[in-house]
């Protein structure tokens, strides 16, 4: 299946992936209408995605005559393109910051996700020890007294943490009673309507259909 048309915000998603999940929760904090076609990864890809990116992978997003690729990439065009709520700093020394915050969760944590869910066979046991424990080591970062993630408001950084914390029991990552502090910020972002509205039927079920 293809996009049906080009005239609105299209994008190919694979419903259980981590970096799929990003995009979708970014799209349903911004409240922008989308045409979302699911690409299985064990199935045949769209004929037209191999022309939109060259890699043929998902995340793959389009606006009009636009085509990109890179969940990153995607977030950080969706947010300058729909600029309400914003969910980046608008100052560039608070705008650097943010990023490479981003760029620790992505480093320390979603490469340990992504592993497992690319199905990595050797050292799975290390690899959800090393997750656990290095969200553990970060749980005082989570008990600064703010609603969201280093922030009263919702950010960029909450909608690549969010997906991150929904796997977790997924793959048997159980984090420890002095982490209550990031289950408790994980709970208030379940709970939201957008962060619901982001999740596809494969991702309600890593919850028990939650």
């Amino acid at each position: 299946m293809a996009l049906s048309q080009r005239s609105s915000i299209g994008l190919y998603s694979d419903p259980s992936a981590l970096d799929s999940h990003r995009v979708r929760l970014v799209l349903a904090e911004k409240g922008i209408a989308v045409e979302i076609v699911e690409v299985a990864p064990d199935g045949a890809p769209p004929e037209d995605l191999a022309d939109l990116n060259p890699y043929a992978e998902t995340p793959t997003l389009v606006d009009r005559d636009l085509a990109l690729y890179d969940a990153r990439v995607i977030c950080e065009y969706l947010d300058e393109r729909f600029p309400h709520p914003p969910l980046m700093p608008i100052d560039p020394v608070s705008r650097a910051k943010a990023k490479l915050v981003i760029s620790r969760i992505d480093r320390d944590w979603c490469r340990l996700i992504q592993r497992l869910e690319d199905g990595e066979k050797k050292g799975v046991a290390k690899l959800k020890r090393d997750l656990g424990e290095s969200l553990a080591a970060s749980a005082d970062v989570f008990a600064t007294g703010t609603r969201f993630f280093l922030s009263d408001e919702l950010t960029m950084m909450d909608c690549v943490l969010a997906p991150v914390l929904w796997r977790l029991p997924l793959y048997g990552v159980e984090l420890p009673t002095e982490a209550s502090a990031i289950t408790e910020y994980a709970d208030r972002l379940f709970q939201r309507e957008t962060f619901q509205a982001s999740l596809t039927e494969s991702e309600q079920a890593m919850r028990g259909g939650r």
